[in-house]
């Protein structure tokens, strides 16, 4: 009988600082021992639900009450809702594409490094012999970062989910995750534009004509933002509008590709990036390797002793990051 048919699982593996149940599996069943063999590809979360005969997904899924069928199977469920949320939360993020690093604490304290170098700083002079070498001042900020709890509250009873797919189950939690990462996006676009409260908020520059957004203000915007690259443009739903509709965003490649994929053209070659995060007034352009920090103290944390014991009302899934600015002028607000 294979390791992974073995396991004892309990409430107590879910206690582990600052690994999932899925990390614990790993360590007391490598996926590396299953190379080559019909359960290759599967991690030990994936393994255990095999165990059980637990599908979650697909017309042939199991019900909600197949994760109950034993002591072992129920310890299982926490980590499937918290997987399905995070899911959600991949699949409408696009933090990925802003965000230069992703830090993860322990705590609930955190000060991050900046470095706010001039424009000598930044042209690295050439150094006469003997001469005195400019040097880079790197410290730590002022305030901590804030750090902001983002989650959802399940209201159901165990008897009122026990005979629902897990499919459709899942698409519930998913949209919980979609839900998590548009609000942690909201709170990064709010450090972006106001700061971290290190009085870092990043410049402003103004379109050339009122209620006018044209390609020559894109074109200033990327020249202001110098010498830090235009790589991410974040526009709400007008801006968005106003940028496809410019006659140099509408040649005929641009055009078919976008009718043919979806995948819009990027001005200046930058990412564009559609979301309501921002008033419809204004777009961000930002060099996404070195103006944004993601800073997280917790995964998707769920009630996991309500959850085991089929106590799923008021029971929560959350999360808890911050955003911190590294580079002040890597960013700016253009607004029109």
């Amino acid at each position: 009988m294979a390791l992974y048919e073995n396991l004892t699982l309990e409430k107590g593996m879910y206690q582990a600082k600052g690994k999932s149940l899925t990390d614990v599996l790993e360590s007391l069943d490598p996926s590396a021992n299953y190379v080559g063999t019909s359960l290759e590809g599967l991690d030990a979360f994936s393994r255990q639900l095999k165990r059980f005969d637990i599908k979650v997904s697909g017309a042939g899924s199991d019900c909600v009450e197949k994760f109950f069928q034993s002591s072992n199977s129920a310890a299982l469920f926490p980590e499937y809702v918290a997987r399905a949320v995070n899911q959600g939360m991949e699949e409408a993020d696009i933090l990925s594409d802003i965000v230069a690093t992703v830090t993860t604490i322990d705590g609930m304290d955190y000060r991050s490094i900046t470095s706010n170098p001039d424009d000598n700083d930044k042209s690295l002079a050439v150094v006469n012999e003997g001469a005195y070498i400019p040097q880079t001042v790197i410290k730590t900020n002022e305030n901590l970062v804030k750090l902001h709890k983002r989650g959802r509250m399940l209201v159901s009873s165990y008897e009122a989910l026990r005979f629902q797919r897990l499919d459709l189950f899942t698409v519930t939690l998913k949209q919980i995750g979609a839900y998590i990462a548009r609000a942690q996006l909201k709170d990064a676009v709010d450090v972006i534009l106001n700061g971290d409260g290190n009085s870092n908020a990043c410049d402003t520059i103004t379109s050339a004509s009122a209620d006018t957004l044209t390609y020559s203000d894109l074109i200033n915007l990327w020249s202001t933002l110098s010498p830090y690259q235009l790589n991410t443009v974040l526009a709400p739903t007008d801006a968005m509008k106003k940028i496809l509709s410019m006659d140099e965003m509408k040649d005929s490649s641009a055009g078919l590709n976008f009718q043919g994929s979806g995948k819009m053209v990027t001005p200046l070659g930058a990412n564009l990036l559609h979301t309501n995060a921002i008033s419809s007034d204004l777009i961000i352009g930002l060099d996404k390797n070195c103006a944004l920090e993601m800073v997280k103290a917790t995964d998707i944390v769920t009630d996991y002793d309500k959850l085991i014991d089929r106590q799923l009302e008021r029971a929560t899934v959350s999360c808890i990051a911050g955003f911190a600015k590294i580079f002040k002028d890597a960013s700016v607000k253009l607004t029109y």
